[in-house]
């Protein structure tokens, strides 16, 4: 590839540790599972370079120049990447801007490619949860390690999340029960033991899931409360 007319030899796309094209004796590390890694960025030729690269090494790439585009393309394709790549400095919607709307609509691991090595940059990108940060020039060497690292920190984040979401049900589930029992307790003046044996027994009896019939015990148990101050006007106690 040759080096487009006019750029400045000095620049952070022909700069790139004097590694600027890929060619046919290029090593690539390999990779044992393909991945979807979109790449945003406004400059086409880093996009070209880096897409490139990655899907040598046998990854996905998706490529867009800019925020809306990286937004629009999320939305109609309604499937998430692996991670995504996010320039920083970006006409319009910056990188930072973009990865705050991908963190409020998505869950992307997001890292980050920025010319600048700014503490306070840094800190910023920490802050929008990054898994990743390159600087410009690139060092093509360290890219397949870099990606590595922020896709397998991207997995430990989603096993995390997906831990938290399976306990707050399996402890609202454990609460929904809990209190179906002790309806049934108090309805049938039983030990909770029984009442959780019957419980379970209709479930099974059933085939349903113990927690959807503690729901429905719980829903119906509310529906006869509606009645309780009724009842509790005057003439309407019997005695």
């Amino acid at each position: 590839m040759r080096r487009p007319p006019g750029r400045r030899p000095n620049s952070p796309l022909t700069r790139m540790k004097d590694q600027p094209t890929m060619s046919s004796h290029d090593t690539v590390p390999p990779i044992v599972t393909k991945r979807l890694i979109l790449l945003v960025d406004d400059d086409m030729l880093i996009l070209g370079l880096l897409s490139q690269f990655l899907q040598r090494a046998g990854h996905d790439t998706r490529m867009a120049t800019s925020g809306q585009m990286a937004l629009d393309m999320l939305a109609e394709t309604g499937h998430e990447p692996d991670l995504a790549l996010l320039d920083i400095s970006m006409p319009g919607m910056s990188g930072l801007e973009l990865a705050r709307r991908m963190q409020a609509e998505t869950s992307v691991p997001l890292m980050f490619l920025s010319a600048s090595e700014n503490a306070e940059m840094v800190k910023q990108a920490a802050a929008y949860g990054a898994v990743g940060y390159l600087v410009k020039p690139i060092d093509m060497a360290q890219l397949s390690p870099s990606i590595a690292a922020a896709l397998a920190r991207g997995d430990e984040i989603r096993q995390l999340r997906e831990t938290e979401i399976k306990l707050t049900h399996a402890l609202r589930s454990g609460r929904e029960i809990g209190m179906a029992i002790g309806v049934l307790m108090e309805r049938y003046k039983t030990d909770r033991d029984t009442a959780f044996t019957v419980l379970r027994d209709h479930a099974r009896s059933q085939r349903r899931k113990l927690n959807d019939v503690a729901q429905e015990v719980l829903a119906s148990a509310e529906a006869l409360n509606v009645f309780v101050d009724r009842f509790a006007e005057p003439g309407r106690i019997k005695r």
